[in-house]
């Protein structure tokens, strides 16, 4: 992506519902990790100027994480697979929803000031 990539792409991969329990339950917390690993994501633009970016990002017990120091990205994956998450960066913010399923997942992302917007789909590595 041109002018969001780094935003959108963390956006979109990982996703992350915000109303996980304070002490999950051990089967809560087995399939929350269910998602744990590194994820390729890929982030379209359906609408406006931010072209397509690929991104790596990683999922800790169900938090999204990113190494990347173009952009920070926060969320979270419930034990179903839904995502919502954020990505920051020095262009501009983005937030993405969708679902995990197995090694594979996607949804739709928007740019905060709703100049892009599109889909995502991402891919477990190594699994």
């Amino acid at each position: 992506m041109k002018k969001f990539g780094g935003i959108v792409t963390a956006l979109l991969i990982a996703g992350l519902l915000t109303g996980m329990a304070v002490e999950p339950s051990r089967a809560a917390t087995r399939a929350v990790r269910a998602f744990d690993g590194e994820w390729s994501v890929l982030i379209n633009t359906a609408y406006g100027n931010c072209g397509s970016y690929r991104a790596a990002l990683q999922i800790v017990g169900g938090r999204v994480v990113s190494n990347s120091q173009d952009y920070a990205a926060s969320g979270y994956v419930t034990g179903t697979g839904v995502t919502a998450v954020t990505v920051a960066s020095s262009v501009g913010n983005a937030t993405g929803y969708g679902r995990l399923r197995g090694s594979v997942g996607g949804g739709q992302w928007q740019s905060a000031g709703g100049e892009c917007a599109g889909t995502w789909s991402a891919e477990r590595r190594g699994y």
